[in-house]
């Protein structure tokens, strides 16, 4: 058992690797993309109007669901609010960019909710708290660390993109997208070595509320954008990339969140909440990119084998705008 001091040291350390090895990752997505790519995507409000409604509206809701039907402890579910109601994760830009969705729709995303989430976190966090809870829970989140992990991935996103604007080479764009794609397996690596080598972020023997409440907004927030995208008559790579932008969630604030509120114990309930949620997530994630590979709902063919496609930027390949492939098609729009 580490004293205080080490402790203390270890997190330092944790904290100092978790952010680099995030800049990188968002940076090297972020530089990937074509900024006229990304200029067009702002002006695509559809897709970023459902992207919105999905991450800042129907997640927290679901989170507050769990919350509230299985009667989660204070430290379990008020974590649980904080990972529900933060913005899509920087992983959502390495998954699209490994399964080829649409990625510079993905980074226009996490740069539109990441600056959104200066508002809506507090803002979902106050409601949701205050009802499942009492209202002086709000008092007790230090709003330094949420601040600093959404400033770290905003300037990763405008160097990424000023980069890519300046260097107007496909040799660049694939070299930072194999930065971000190495950045995102070292970011797993080393969060799983880290969380695993402290008992006291231990997921085995929690109650089945822990396991049912963090895993449910998850996968239901993933279904749910999937139907509401398809509906809303997005292109299918567009469906894919909303659908991972509305669940896959930056853990790494409720991690931040947690340790700089509990101790203890609490601390280590509330620690298993982000890291659990993240598991869920990476899996799920995981197992929707390849099912809707295989269905041609990405960039990438559906016939090629998994190593090619997850080794072949699609984006770079096609720098000119998806509209040119021809598995690229538009889901029917819902008639009202």
């Amino acid at each position: 058992m580490l004293n205080e001091q080490e402790l203390e040291d270890e997190l330092t350390f944790v904290e100092i690797m978790g952010n680099l090895l995030l800049f990188l990752l968002v940076f090297g997505m972020s530089a990937t993309v074509d900024v006229a790519s990304v200029g067009k995507q702002l002006k695509n409000i559809r897709a970023l109007a459902t992207g919105v409604i999905c991450q800042f509206f129907i997640l927290p809701f679901l989170g507050f669901l769990a919350v509230k039907s299985l009667d989660m402890p204070k430290v379990m579910g008020l974590t649980l609010l904080v990972v529900t109601s933060s913005p899509g994760g920087s992983f959502s830009n390495w998954w699209c960019s490994l399964f080829n969705a649409d990625l510079a729709l993905s980074v226009t995303m996490t740069t539109v909710s990441t600056f959104l989430s200066l508002v809506m976190l507090p803002l979902n966090l106050f409601i949701y708290s205050s009802r499942a809870f009492d209202a002086d829970v709000i008092n007790t989140i230090d709003w330094e660390s949420l601040v600093v992990a959404l400033v770290i991935v905003i300037a990763a996103i405008l160097l990424g993109l000023l980069c890519s604007s300046k260097i107007k080479s496909k040799a660049f764009s694939a070299f930072c997208n194999k930065l971000g794609n190495f950045a995102g397996l070292a970011l797993i690596i080393f969060s799983a070595s880290m969380t695993t080598s402290e008992e006291e972020a231990s997921l085995a023997g929690r109650e089945l509320k822990f396991y049912i409440g963090v895993a449910s907004p998850c996968i239901a927030g993933l279904i749910v954008a999937n139907i509401c995208s398809y509906l809303f008559g997005l292109k299918k790579p567009e469906c894919v990339t909303v659908t991972i932008e509305a669940c896959y969630q930056n853990v790494g604030i409720g991690t931040s969140v947690a340790l700089t509120m509990f101790k203890g114990e609490e601390l280590a309930e509330a620690l298993g909440v982000p890291l659990f949620y993240g598991m869920v997530e990476a899996v799920s994630v995981a197992v929707y990119c390849v099912i809707a590979w295989k269905l041609g709902w990405t960039k990438a063919p559906a016939t090629e084998s998994i190593l090619k496609v997850i080794s072949t930027s699609y984006e770079v390949e096609s720098n000119e705008g998806y509209e040119t492939i021809p598995e690229v098609e538009k889901a029917p729009t819902l008639v009202v």
